[in-house]
């Protein structure tokens, strides 16, 4: 079963639940920058969570059937048609040989996940097909290029019946007032006045954002030290770099950084802030490990 991809801009990839236990060779996770999102997707056809996905980002994607199927589509909102009739995300839906699925821009969030039963195929490089650009790794064809007009998607699942998430599992990823922040090594870095506008002062999203990392504007930061010995860096990781605007690090960043950091994003922060468009306003608040650890126990049992 297939998909052949007629119109692809650069920011459509292949993302599975990303690639762990290779860092200490310099290898990212990579993965899908809106985990909540695919594992839906993903849950509605019945596939593994980490099943391999489209991401498709801002819209600009089209895909012509080449054999009947049930797809399902969830995360953001970009104008999705099936032979110019609308797909909301959050459902499943079937589809027909001949028939043209279309991705126009955002209405509101910013990555959309598109599953297929059991999963789209893609070679398996370091136990991941997720796809990073910077290490030539992963993706439809294992060296990293993203997904390109004339591509043929497969896959090799059985189609179930189409179904939808309700107003209960439905999870608002979007234009988040607030991101939770666990605590790093280097707060007691930072002076009071900037402890206090980091978590009491609103941060702008700026332009400057991709699958590496989303730089925050708002407020300079200030710390005893511009720099320090490079360490592992998190995903979410919040590093505050000379001028004092805070970066927060997303899946495809490098695996150890040298600047300072107020701490890291809990993981359902950073699937909110992959789905923040440029301009979108929002506060960080501390949250403890504990109770940053029992969210996501509580989140991840949506799917058991």
């Amino acid at each position: 079963m297939s998909l052949l991809i007629e119109r692809s801009g650069a920011l459509a990839s292949l993302q599975d639940g990303g690639r762990f236990g290779v860092r200490h060779l310099g290898v990212t996770q990579g993965g899908a920058a809106d985990w909540v999102s695919q594992a839906w997707a993903n849950w509605l056809l019945g596939n593994p969570l980490r099943a391999a996905t489209v991401e498709i980002t801002l819209g600009n994607f089209a895909l012509l059937a080449e054999t009947d199927s049930c797809l399902a589509l969830c995360g953001a909102d970009l104008g999705a048609t099936l032979d110019e009739q609308p797909v909301a995300p959050g459902r499943s839906f079937n589809i027909r040989k001949g028939q043209r699925l279309s991705f126009a821009q955002p209405r509101q969030g910013v990555r959309a996940y598109l599953a297929a039963p059991g999963g789209f195929t893609a070679p398996q490089l370091l136990g991941s097909c997720a796809t990073v650009r910077r290490e030539a790794l992963g993706g439809l064809h294992g060296d990293g290029r993203p997904l390109a007009s004339g591509d043929r998607l497969h896959w090799h699942g059985t189609a179930p019946q189409p179904r939808a998430l309700d107003a209960t599992q439905a999870l608002s990823l979007f234009a988040p007032d607030t991101l939770t922040v666990v605590l790093g090594a280097q707060i007691g870095d930072f002076s009071g006045q900037s402890l206090f506008d980091a978590f009491n002062r609103e941060w702008t999203v700026d332009q400057r954002a991709d699958r590496m990392g989303v730089r925050l504007v708002g407020p300079i930061l200030r710390g005893a030290r511009q720099s320090m010995i490079s360490e592992g860096v998190p995903l979410g990781a919040i590093q505050v770099p000379p001028d004092g605007q805070p970066i927060v690090l997303l899946n495809d960043r490098q695996t150890i950084g040298g600047y300072p950091r107020l701490g890291a994003l809990t993981p359902l922060s950073v699937a909110r802030l992959a789905q923040c468009l440029p301009g979108t306003t929002l506060m960080l608040k501390p949250i403890s490990l504990e109770r940053a650890q029992t969210q996501q126990r509580e989140l991840l049992g949506n799917w058991q």
